[in-house]
């Protein structure tokens, strides 16, 4: 275990392959660096796996918003035909059921895609326009064609010299240190 630094968010590898950031990656994690994330410009297989993504919660959110828009939907349907204004037209039970499946299944389908948009956005915790990350000059290439491991100070194995030293042992490019300068 090491010193914390408080201007310190990291350091920063460049990677130019996919290939070599996924070996990278899997080599830190293997070492037990448990804070680390990675940054490509297109998905890569397996890199989420690597990374240690494991499971979230966006699809319990997308369930309880989809019981919550279905319930809803039928809910206010039955309480305005059976409660509120009952009207008994040939005979028809006041509860009837089948009428109510076509806006129940919509309201089941928005509920649902609200609470997926929206859970995914607050677990992501977006918008975040500054990153610490944005620091570093050469992350700019991010987006284009370069590929980038970054392995947290604020994990219990970090150390600045050593986590340096292992990033540049895993042939990265160039090794950054990343300042949190808001």
């Amino acid at each position: 275990m090491s010193e914390r630094h408080s201007q310190l968010f990291g350091v920063m590898g460049e990677f130019s392959t996919p290939e070599d950031l996924l070996a990278a990656t899997k080599k830190a994690r293997e070492v037990g660096y448990k804070h680390v994330e990675a940054y490509t410009p297109f998905p890569v297989e397996g890199l989420s796996e690597a990374v240690g993504f494991k499971w979230t919660a966006v699809p319990l959110l997308t369930l309880m918003g989809g019981v919550g828009g279905g319930l809803t939907g039928f809910g206010l349907q039955y309480w305005v035909a059976a409660i509120t204004y009952p009207i008994n037209i040939g005979g028809r039970p006041l509860n009837s059921w089948p009428a109510f499946i076509p806006v129940t299944f919509e309201l089941t389908v928005l509920g649902a895609s609200i609470f997926a948009v929206f859970g995914m956005l607050a677990l992501n915790k977006l918008p975040q326009p500054y990153h610490p990350v944005f620091n570093v000059e050469r992350f700019a290439q991010a987006s284009t064609d370069k590929f980038f491991l970054c392995i947290e100070a604020r994990d219990p194995k970090f150390d600045l010299v050593e986590t340096s030293k292992f990033l540049q042992s895993l042939d990265a490019q160039h090794v950054n240190e990343v300042k949190d300068e808001e």
